[in-house]
């Protein structure tokens, strides 16, 4: 079994455990590391954890670990998808959603609500639903 290094999985249970005020909050890498720790150090010398406890937690983790580093990867996956996308409405002629803007697509970016074109008149436009692209 490969256990992927901590380091890696450890900058990606931050933004996972924090992401909005109205979500259920949920228990990240760091966070089941250190439940499992405390539990280990605060355990009646006299009657230890079961070694099938152990185990078991000890699977858990590989599997924390292993899902964070699959979130990290789907979502720059996803990322260069979008980016891949945008890039190819470059030299494009494309019209806002409600008809008030067009232009030729000088640049775009991404940004967490989404990707937005700059034309090449200077205006910008949000890509989304409704948005029309025409041929060069």
């Amino acid at each position: 079994m490969t256990v992927s290094p901590v380091s890696s999985a450890t900058s990606n249970s931050s933004a996972h455990s924090s992401s909005s005020a109205n979500s259920v909050p949920t228990l990240g890498y760091n966070d089941f590391l250190t439940l499992l720790t405390t539990e280990l150090k605060n355990q009646d010398p006299t009657q230890p954890m079961d070694p099938t406890q152990m185990v078991t937690q000890l699977a858990t983790i590989s599997q924390v670990g292993q899902s964070a580093q699959m979130n990290s990867t789907l979502s720059s996956m996803l990322t260069m998808n979008s980016l891949s996308q945008a890039e190819q409405l470059i030299g494009h002629t494309i019209t806002s959603a409600d008809g008030t803007v067009t232009g030729k697509v000088a640049s775009v970016s991404l940004t967490g609500s989404g990707s937005i074109a700059t034309l090449t008149n200077g205006k910008t436009v949000s890509l989304g639903d409704g948005v029309t692209v025409s041929a060069q």
